[in-house]
């Protein structure tokens, strides 16, 4: 898979290597977004802190859905995290700890069997 399908496309599945880069790469923004909004208690919706976290919307949005996609769901669970406090943590468990479905199913082959 190359980077734009990585970044861009919602075909396919990622593993959990990848799922976890994307999370790293995702983090210095939040930071940043937050220090220039003046921490964490100001509303995160303020800008311009808010600005610095558009670029990443939409590349974070593909690869988690390519990684529900991994564990046989449909990129439609990625709504799972509009419920408070439980969404979080039932989507971090599921994408970031639990392993895929081994070989291939409906959205694709398995991420490791392709580095081989």
């Amino acid at each position: 898979m190359d980077w734009r399908q990585f970044l861009f496309s919602f075909q396919g599945r990622v593993g959990r290597q990848q799922y976890w880069l994307m999370v790293v790469l995702t983090v210095p923004f939040a930071i940043a977004a937050a220090i220039i909004n003046g921490g964490i208690r100001h509303d995160p919706s303020e800008t311009p802190g808010v600005l610095l976290l558009l670029p990443m919307v939409w590349p974070a949005f593909a690869v988690t859905v390519k990684r529900w996609h991994d564990r046989d769901k449909s990129g439609w669970w990625i709504l799972i995290n509009l419920i408070p406090v439980v969404g979080d943590f039932w989507s971090l468990i599921e994408n970031g700890f639990l392993k895929g479905t081994p070989g291939e199913n409906r959205f694709g082959p398995d991420p490791l069997e392709q580095k081989t």
